[in-house]
């Protein structure tokens, strides 16, 4: 299953013990609770599966074009334990009145190495500077990346 992002509601429930991504039954779990499961709510939008999303920021800053102001910016760690790899990347998601709206778009990626034998970073938290410029931890390269339009 994917790894997502969803809005949270008054009593909502979520699944987690007793079903995944909605409705799904998780059958690692011994006592099941199907009165929950059935009101279980499905996430608002899917992300790629095992990506390991970490960070979230929702852009309101002048320093990156327009079309960023109101969507998502998503850090993926990254999962080290498949082939190919996934997450390793920032991405942007576009809102539309209030909800996410459009495809995933690629933003800082080329995190691994092509064969994938070494990483270079693995983004973590994401923020924005006092110029609206993107600030993306990075916790294996150790360093703090800076996206700006200029």
């Amino acid at each position: 299953m994917p790894d997502y992002l969803t809005s949270i509601q008054d009593g909502g429930f979520y699944g987690w013990p007793y079903s995944y991504y909605g409705q799904n039954i998780d059958t690692r779990v011994k006592q099941q609770r199907p009165d929950l499961v059935k009101k279980a709510l499905k996430p608002d939008y899917a992300l790629r599966s095992h990506v390991a999303a970490l960070g979230l920021w929702f852009y309101n800053g002048t320093g990156l074009p327009a079309q960023y102001n109101g969507g998502a910016f998503v850090s993926n760690h990254g999962s080290w334990d498949r082939s190919p790899l996934s997450g390793y990347d920032v991405v942007f998601i576009p809102f539309k009145d209030g909800m996410p709206s459009g495809k995933a778009i690629p933003i800082v990626t080329g995190f691994p190495s092509k064969d994938e034998s070494k990483l270079f970073g693995a983004p973590v938290g994401l923020t924005q500077d006092r110029n609206g410029a993107l600030l993306v931890a990075d916790d294996v390269g150790n360093i703090i990346w800076r996206v700006s339009a200029q």
